[in-house]
């Protein structure tokens, strides 16, 4: 196997953040090396982040300061690993459609053991209304994370094309899943009862966004994206990647962590909804300007 280097494992410099590079990416590299010598897969690091990050969840449900750091501890393991196994994915050329719809719930369920420990702890508090707003919080922390991650990918299309970009289509998608069964691919089948409304929804969030997908298609094909397009696209569309990781992991950790070690768990519902929402909006409203820009060019050339 060829001795990949740390940034022979990294997605691209255009949406990594900078926590990611000075910190996650370069311990994922590290468990990814050991991981790739001892044989382990992609999968089965995803399997024990996702135990580590639950059961960080279960320990925030305690009103104790040095528990409340050991969660802070297990989370930030759990989210090396999460870096570990995409890297571990590129250096080993183990890559499937099953790993990455993994990887994307590995996240929700440590928010969903989160959000439920926040809750049975200031239930005597706050009784019913904590669950409520822990549900519409809960509602768009899915639509922050899930529009961040489908427009990295989109913009990954302009930097790596098709092959370095995980953007998928729910119609591909529902013609995939057509030809599984449940007796041989009962895994992958059940992944996709999920992920497919997943991607739909995306898809909605973003009309501008896949009118410009299907002009591309009408263009391009299967082709690659003309140089001078994908270069205009690209430059244009970095700026807004800083926003999309702020709406993704290491921000909304942040704000995590210090409503714990100050002991107002509720203060992370208030940034989610408050500090997140705006950021989804203004982040949604620009990006959508630009593919609408990009769109009416394309649609000019012709």
């Amino acid at each position: 196997m060829k001795e990949d280097t740390l940034k022979d494992t990294l997605k691209s410099g255009d949406t990594e953040e900078w926590l990611d590079l000075v910190f996650y990416r370069r311990m994922g590299y590290a468990w990814a090396r050991l991981f790739a010598r001892l044989g382990i897969s992609p999968n089965t690091v995803t399997i024990i982040s996702i135990i580590l990050g639950v059961a960080a969840g279960v320990i925030f449900f305690f009103n104790n300061l040095w528990l409340n750091i050991v969660g802070i501890v297990l989370l930030i393991w759990a989210d090396t690993y999460d870096s570990a196994d995409g890297q571990l994915a590129r250096m080993t050329g183990n890559f499937s459609r099953t790993g990455r719809i993994l990887d994307g719930l590995a996240g929700e369920f440590w928010f969903i053991s989160i959000y439920a420990a926040i809750c049975l702890r200031l239930t005597p508090m706050w009784g019913i209304w904590i669950w409520l707003l822990a549900a519409l919080t809960g509602y768009m922390h899915g639509k922050q994370a899930a529009t961040a991650d489908y427009l990295r990918n989109f913009h990954l299309l302009f930097v790596k094309s098709k092959a370095g970009s995980e953007l998928d289509d729910s119609e591909k998608l529902a013609a995939a899943a057509a030809g599984l069964t449940w007796k041989n691919d009962f895994l992958e089948k059940a992944f996709m009862k999920f992920y497919i409304p997943y991607t739909r929804d995306q898809e909605r969030w973003t009309p501008c966004l896949q009118a410009l997908r299907r002009t591309m298609r009408e263009r391009f094909g299967d082709e690659e994206i003309a140089p001078d397009f994908r270069e205009d696209f690209r430059r244009t569309s970095r700026p807004m990647m800083k926003y999309t990781n702020i709406l993704s992991f290491n921000t909304r950790a942040i704000a995590l962590f210090i409503s714990m070690l100050v002991g107002l768990p509720w203060l992370y519902f208030a940034f989610e909804l408050t500090i997140l929402n705006i950021i989804l909006i203004y982040t949604l409203i620009k990006y959508e300007a630009i593919c609408k820009r990009f769109d009416i060019r394309l649609r000019g050339d012709d």
